[in-house]
């Protein structure tokens, strides 16, 4: 097997296991997990600050991702509003997200990342191919420098920064009004 799918093996059941995660908390009551919140917090904006340093050798993609900022900040805001906050006896509080904007994003990040997959995939091979039969040696593609990639990565990390600081801002305004609740 070539080295270059080696590594397609390896991530193909990650991003499985992490797409089937991310769905599941799109449904139903969820506690407010205060510490892991902020976590994802700090991760997506580690993630979009590693990912606008790629904007400095080529423009078109910082501009993809800060209007995916943007653009997942105001989805973010929307997806606040339409999100529903209740007390469970056993869970304390608990939100309820809005299924069909992270099922959208989601749906978005898939379809990115399996188009980009099918037009890279005979790059790919014609590349492998050339590079057995010593026509020239393996050069990396620009497969991974899209700005529409970048636009939906940007959308993930704008909704998300935006979406977990509106639910944390909640949960601090829910703790205060109630003493006897304590944070999680």
């Amino acid at each position: 097997m070539p080295a270059h799918l080696t590594s397609y093996l390896i991530m193909l059941p990650i991003v499985a296991l992490l797409v089937w995660r991310r769905v599941s908390r799109q449904f139903g009551r969820q506690p407010i997990r205060r510490k892991r919140m902020i976590f994802r917090i700090v991760a997506f904006s580690f993630l979009g600050c590693v990912l606008a340093l790629s904007g400095l050798h080529r423009m078109a993609l910082a501009e993809g991702l800060v209007g995916g900022v943007l653009i997942g900040a105001v989805l973010g805001l929307l997806g606040l509003r339409l999100t529903s906050f209740e007390v469970d006896p056993r869970k304390g509080d608990c939100y309820v997200p809005n299924p069909w904007i992270g099922g959208l994003l989601t749906v978005l990040l898939l379809g990115r990342l399996a188009w980009r997959f099918l037009v890279v995939w005979p790059q790919m091979r014609h590349a492998a191919a050339a590079a057995q039969v010593g026509a020239y040696p393996a050069q990396p593609m620009g497969y991974a420098s899209s700005p529409l990639t970048m636009l939906v990565i940007g959308q993930l990390v704008g909704y998300y920064i935006c979406y977990y600081s509106g639910v944390l801002l909640h949960h601090r305004r829910f703790v205060q009004a109630h003493p006897g609740v304590t944070e999680a």
